[in-house]
């Protein structure tokens, strides 16, 4: 079963910006019901893609740096990166089906690039 780890400003750097996988960092609040709501959604789709794309948290009131850094100004925020480079970023609740063609996107060659 795959986890959705919790990252810190400190652990960032090689938890996801130097992952040999596609990240997807969900920013959010403890107090945050819309957060609360999409926490499951992402431990599926975590153990849906467990091995071919990292899933991370990061809390923003705990890490307001890397929230800054991302310009999260409003949670949830998810944020798509591949090659330590965001892809796409959504704000809000999205259900499971608004996802998965975002997730799927970061699996894709880079446009002129044959799959390995």
């Amino acid at each position: 079963m795959a986890d959705v780890e919790n990252v810190t400003a400190k652990i960032f750097p090689d938890a996801v910006e130097r992952s040999a996988l596609p990240v997807v960092v969900d920013f959010y609040a403890t107090w945050c019901g819309p957060c609360r709501m999409l926490a499951p959604v992402l431990d599926d789709l975590a153990e849906d893609y467990e091995g071919r794309v990292k899933f991370v948290r990061v809390n923003v009131d705990e890490e307001p740096s890397l929230a800054e850094r991302f310009r999260v100004g409003a949670v949830p925020t998810l944020v798509f990166l591949n090659g330590g480079k965001v892809a796409a970023t959504r704000i809000g609740f999205h259900p499971r089906q608004a996802l998965v063609p975002l997730i799927d996107a970061l699996l894709q060659p880079p446009h002129g690039q044959a799959a390995p």
